[in-house]
């Protein structure tokens, strides 16, 4: 392929994209506004009103919202690539590294850094203006820039190690570089399940046991039920950040713990809070957490060996802006590459992901029915849409390609269809 033929393609699929992306946001303020005015029939008796209108124009703000991010993506995506700003960037730090690995960490990092500060912006209107106007804010200024520091200095530690060990196989290996990247990759990411909960997390938030007896025994007795080993039951700080809700369980093998929202457990009864999470330990026992996570190594494998293809070809870099060094690696420059433009090439492949998650979201559901009362999940489930404030009636193909879980309506109907 020719490097204009890239270029051409890049920017193809690049209208397409952002054309898809508005049209359906279009469709969903749309279709949300529409049906603003009354609750849908089978939640009226359980939602007031104003909470639906709240949930309507809390969903509108936000798809407004993400709109003019996606704008500015675009905006910074093509300044990186088509107008020259990797370039600029690279030949501006090889006077002080020199060409090869340094001078691609070095880029890599600045790379980084630049696109981080480019999206601060971005992330303090989403908490203190947009979340603030709908009361789920929670966070001081001082502690949002202590979790962006935070934040800043685990990526530091863990990813600096990760990216040497990345480019130094990518320089070094051989032609199958992107088969033992893949080994340390997939071994990382197993590492990151298992430390995650007792050394990162802790980091961002205070975690400490249930205290509430009469749960606890509640709990464990579902977990005896359905054969569910865990190392604890944790409450989450979660109000320190958010007035949003959840509940999840992380790790594997002996390191599972079960780590409750405190608004969650402040708002749901006893019951609510044991269909819940029924419904979690129904992913865990349905084996869902092991076919993601093999379903992520296998497409990691696939665009690692695509990524080996592309980094030997110079219409790659050049059909991106970039003029690659002929003597001295490009690596980090064909990673950073391939991230900016792999979004672009595979958002219209979305709903494939969206079908398969719904898919193991409505066998969760049903796992909690036959081992809680429905009734139970149908009533936690109706408060924490309420709570979180999320919509009632979104637009059926703008929730394919961006919903995980299938609207509420949907999913309620499954739930009674599968306690039958």
């Amino acid at each position: 392929m020719s490097s204009l033929g890239f270029s051409v393609l890049f920017v193809f699929f690049l209208l397409l994209t952002l054309g898809l992306r508005l049209w359906l946001a279009m469709r969903h303020v749309r279709h949300v506004g529409r049906h603003r005015a009354s609750v849908p029939a089978e939640f009226a008796p359980k939602v007031p009103l104003a909470a639906h209108q709240k949930a309507a124009d809390y969903t509108i703000a936000k798809t407004r919202f993400g709109l003019a991010a996606m704008l500015w993506g675009a905006v910074t995506l093509v300044g990186f690539t088509l107008l020259g700003g990797l370039q600029w960037l690279s030949l501006t730090l090889v006077p002080h590294f020199g060409p090869g690995l340094p001078h691609q960490m070095a880029l890599v990092v600045a790379f980084a850094v630049i696109s981080g500060l480019l999206d601060l912006p971005f992330d303090w209107y989403r908490k203190f203006v947009l979340e603030q106007r709908f009361g789920f804010n929670k966070m001081t200024p001082g502690l949002w820039l202590s979790d962006q520091m935070k934040g800043a200095l685990v990526g530091a530690v863990i990813g600096l190690p990760l990216l040497w060990v990345v480019l130094t196989l990518m320089e070094k290996s051989g032609d199958l570089w992107w088969l033992y990247t893949w080994f340390v990759w997939s071994g990382f990411q197993l590492l990151m399940i298992a430390l995650y909960p007792s050394l990162i997390a802790p980091l961002f938030n205070k975690f400490t046991p249930l205290s509430d007896d009469s749960l606890k025994q509640r709990i464990e007795g579902l977990m005896q039920r359905v054969g569910f080993a865990s190392r604890g039951l944790f409450v989450m700080d979660g109000s320190r950040r958010s007035a949003h809700g959840n509940a999840y369980f992380s790790g594997f093998g002996r390191a599972k713990r079960i780590v409750f929202f405190d608004t969650l457990l402040s708002r749901l009864e006893p019951q609510e809070i044991e269909a819940v999470l029924a419904h979690e330990l129904g992913h865990f026992k349905l084996r869902h957490i092991v076919k993601r996570v093999s379903v992520m190594f296998a497409m990691s494998l696939a665009f690692l060996a695509l990524l080996g293809y592309l980094k030997a070809q110079a219409w790659f870099y050049t059909g991106l802006g970039v003029l690659p060094f002929m003597n001295a690696s490009n690596d980090g420059m064909a990673l950073i590459l391939f991230m900016l433009v792999l979004p672009i090439f595979t958002f219209v492949f979305a709903p494939l992901s969206s079908i398969t998650s719904r898919k193991h979201e409505f066998e969760a559901d049903a796992f909690a029915a036959r081992h809680t009362d429905y009734r139970d999940l149908v009533s936690a489930l109706v408060k924490m849409y309420e709570d979180n404030a999320s919509t009632l009636t979104p637009d059926p193909l703008h929730s394919a390609f961006y919903d995980s879980h299938p609207p509420a309506s949907v999913r309620v109907k499954h739930l009674t269809v599968a306690a039958a």
